[in-house]
């Protein structure tokens, strides 16, 4: 039987999933250029001037990196490899999750094996499974292996265009419209950002991108 600790997890994960994911999103609305202005009438449909695919993209790009690098930075070296399984939570089934170290490397070999696609790229050698290289280990390694899994995303989000972004590339055992990859990519970023704000506060953290302005 779940115990009430338990079943207030339940209620209390989701919900703060939800605040943190709206919180982000209206950050990212509110950045300039995050949202066109509404046209006014007489004027003629279509895109602003200097708006691209690209520069779209890479705004969101910008905004996601931003909020899960923070949160990496912001985990103790002597908590990073922290899963909730060290818990021992009555009633509940962590056994066996990526700890919060696992959940960058993840997030970042996926970002490298989901971008390379695009362009053609190979994969670095020592990726051998989706849990990124095995000699990446400490806090600053992994979080500098995070930051180049976001600077390989905005190499080939500067590529993306018009003519080229619904074009068929191979990607495991498909072939997917780059576009796709790109979003792709975005929303599994975010999806482990999810995971990586619930361990933080597992841990008695507030994410960062969740402080006051004076303290952010």
């Amino acid at each position: 039987m779940m115990g009430p600790k338990s079943a207030l997890l339940l209620i209390v994960i989701p919900t703060m999933l939800i605040w943190e994911t709206s919180i982000h999103i209206m950050e990212y609305l509110n950045q300039p250029g995050g949202i066109p202005k509404t046209e006014s009438k007489g004027e003629s449909p279509g895109r602003q001037p200097g708006v691209s695919i690209s520069g779209a993209i890479e705004r969101l790009l910008n905004s996601i990196e931003k909020n899960i690098v923070g949160t990496a930075e912001a985990m103790p070296e002597e908590k990073f490899y922290f899963t909730p399984e060290h818990l021992d939570m009555k009633g509940s089934d962590f056994k066996g999750v990526r700890s919060f170290a696992g959940q960058i490397k993840h997030l970042a070999t996926d970002n490298i094996d989901i971008w390379s696609p695009i362009t053609g790229a190979a994969v670095r050698s020592d990726i051998i499974d989706v849990n990124g290289p095995q000699s990446i280990k400490t806090k600053a390694q992994i979080i500098q292996y995070l930051k180049e899994s976001f600077a390989l995303g905005r190499q080939v989000i500067a590529t993306l265009t018009d003519k080229n972004a619904m074009e068929l590339v191979p990607f495991r055992g498909r072939n997917l419209p780059k576009l796709d990859l790109a979003f792709y990519a975005l929303t599994h970023s975010n999806e482990h950002y999810g995971q990586m704000v619930v361990y933080l506060r597992m841990c008695g953290i507030i994410p960062p991108a969740s402080l006051p302005p004076n303290n952010n």
